[in-house]
C-alpha cells in the first residue's frame, strides 16, 4: 500500500485525504499549525490518521508521495528535504486529476478569475453535468472523491498551479496578470508570471488556451515562448478573427462554424472587466455547443459572486459595498474605477509587496477620506496621505465601519477593498467580508 502523507490541514489537505484513502492510500495528515474542528470530524469519520502543531520527520519521510497545499511555499525546509530525498512532492490539483475522467475547464488570473469561473459554471450546468471547484467552493479533489460530474470549471491560483506536473486541463483561460503575491515569488514578477503560465504547459493541439488579448504582460509572454494548444483571445479594444471582441457595445464570438453576438447592455454584470469575464466564459460554453439561448439567458441573470463588489445595505442614502476579495492592487483598481460617488475607502491588510502607484489618480478622484485597515499602515499612509485630507487608522473591522459611517455623507459609498491579503486579522478574505457586512447590519 502507498503512503500518502499530506502536509496542511485546511481544504486542499482534508480533501485529498479523503480522496487518497478512498483510492486505497496509506493516508497521513500533518499540520504545523491546528487543524479545524469541522476538518477534524471529517478525518476521524474515514479513519484518517492526523497529528498538528508540529511536523513529525519520521511520519513524514516514510512518505510514497506527498501533497503539499498551496499556502506551503517551496522554500520551506522541509520540503527541500523531502525533494532532496527524492519524495515526490505535488499539488492537490494534480493528485485530484489523475482520478478523474471529467473534461477539465481551468480558470487562472490575478482578478476576474473567480467571476470568469462562476458564470463559466453557472452556464454550463443549465445543459450539461458540470461541478464547480479548486479554488472556489469544495476542493477539487474532495468533489473528485464525492462525485462524478462529466464536467469540471476549476478556479486555480498560482500556488495550487506550481505543484502541477502532468495535469491537463482542455480548456484553459488566463483572464489577466498584473503583480500580486511577489513575496511568494521573490519579488520576481517574471517567476509569477510564469506560474500562471503553467496551467497551458501540458495542453497540446487539440486543447484551447483562452485569454486576454489586450493585457501586454500576456501578449508579451506568448510571443516569446511555445504554446501548443490552440489561441483563442478576447480583447475589447480589436477585431479577433478567431476569439472574442466587442464592436458597437456587442460581444463578437468567431469560432471555428461557430458564432455568437450579444449587447453589453444585457449583461447582468456591467463594467468593462465584467465584460471580458463574460467573453471568457460564452467562449467556453461555444467551444462546448452549449446552445446561444442559454449562454445569453445565463449571461443576464447571472449576479456576481459574493464579496466582489457585493451591495450590502444602503443606510441614511450611504451605499455600503462589500469587495473584500480585492487582494490586490488591480483587483481594487477595478473597485474604486466603478464608484460613481464620492467614496470612504477601506483597505490594508498583509501587503505582498505592493505597488499603489496605479491608484494614485482614482483616489485623488473618486475617494474623500481612508479607513485603515490592517496592524501595519505604514506603506498605506505613506502612499495616500497626499491624495486625501482624511486618513484613520483602524484596528478592528466595526472600527472600521462606524468611522466610515461617521464620515460618510449622503449619496456616498463606502468600499471595502482591502487590496491586501487578510491574514493579519482574518481567517480569509471571506471571514473579513463577513466581518464587514455584519458590521454594516449591526449600525
Amino acid at each position: 500500500m502507498k503512503r500518502l502523507v499530506i502536509l496542511g490541514g485546511g481544504e486542499s489537505g482534508v480533501g485529498t485525504a479523503v480522496l487518497g484513502k478512498k483510492q486505497g492510500y496509506d493516508v497521513f495528515v500533518s499540520d504545523a499549525g491546528e487543524i479545524s474542528a469541522v476538518k477534524k470530524e471529517i478525518l476521524t469519520q474515514h479513519e484518517i490518521e492526523f497529528e498538528e502543531a508540529k511536523h513529525s520527520n519520521e511520519q513524514i519521510f516514510s512518505a510514497d508521495i506527498v501533497m503539499k497545499s498551496p499556502g506551503i511555499p517551496d522554500s520551506v525546509q522541509l520540503v527541500k528535504e523531502l525533494k532532496a530525498k527524492n519524495i515526490p512532492v505535488i499539488s492537490e490539483i494534480e493528485f485530484a486529476s489523475r482520478y478523474t475522467n471529467a473534461t477539465i475547464i481551468g480558470i487562472t488570473g490575478s482578478n476576474g478569475k473567480t467571476t470568469t469561473t462562476a458564470l463559466t459554471h453557472y452556464i454550463l450546468k443549465n445543459e450539461v453535468n458540470a461541478v464547480m471547484a479548486g479554488n472556489i467552493g469544495d476542493s477539487f479533489a474532495m468533489s473528485v472523491a464525492i462525485e462524478s460530474p462529466d464536467y469540471y470549471v476549476l478556479e486555480l491560483s498560482s500556488f495550487q498551479l506550481d505543484g502541477i506536473k502532468a495535469f491537463k486541463p482542455h480548456i484553459a483561460v488566463i483572464t489577466n496578470i498584473t503583480p500580486d503575491h511577489l513575496d511568494r515569488y521573490n519579488n520576481n514578477f517574471e517567476e509569477y508570471i510564469a506560474a500562471k503560465f503553467r496551467i497551458t504547459m501540458n495542453q497540446d493541439e487539440n486543447d484551447f488556451l483562452i485569454y486576454d488579448g489586450d493585457d501586454p504582460v500576456i501578449t508579451d509572454w506568448i510571443s516569446s515562448h511555445t504554446i501548443k494548444a490552440k489561441q483563442l483571445p478576447f480583447s475589447l479594444t480589436k477585431t479577433i478573427e478567431e476569439g472574442a471582441y466587442v464592436t458597437n457595445n456587442t460581444i463578437n464570438i468567431n469560432l471555428k462554424n461557430k458564432s455568437f453576438v450579444m449587447p453589453t447592455i444585457n449583461l447582468g454584470l456591467q463594467g468593462n472587466h465584467n465584460v471580458k469575464n463574460a467573453m471568457a466564459a460564452s467562449t467556453v460554453a461555444k467551444l462546448l455547443d452549449i446552445r446561444k439561448q442559454t449562454i445569453r439567458e445565463s449571461m443576464e441573470h447571472f449576479q456576481g459572486v459574493e464579496h466582489r463588489l457585493e451591495t450590502v445595505l444602503k443606510i441614511n442614502h450611504v451605499q455600503y459595498i462589500n469587495d473584500s476579495k480585492a487582494t490586490n492592487v488591480n483587483a481594487t483598481f477595478y473597485a474604486l474605477d466603478s464608484m460613481l460617488s464620492d467614496t470612504v475607502w477601506i483597505v490594508g491588510g498583509v501587503d505582498k509587496g505592493n505597488d499603489y502607484d496605479e491608484l494614485l489618480p482614482l483616489v485623488r478622484e473618486k475617494v474623500k477620506a481612508i479607513v485603515c485597515l490592517g496592524v501595519d499602515n505604514t506603506k498605506l499612509m505613506n502612499a495616500f496621505s497626499p491624495c486625501v485630507d482624511l486618513m484613520i487608522e483602524t484596528q478592528s473591522m466595526s472600527e472600521a465601519v462606524k468611522i466610515a459611517y461617521k464620515i460618510a455623507e449622503r449619496g456616498d459609498n463606502v468600499l471595502l477593498s482591502p487590496a491586501c491579503a487578510s491574514f493579519d486579522l482574518y481567517e480569509n478574505y471571506e471571514d473579513r467580508g463577513n466581518q464587514f457586512k455584519q458590521a454594516v447590519r449591526s449600525l
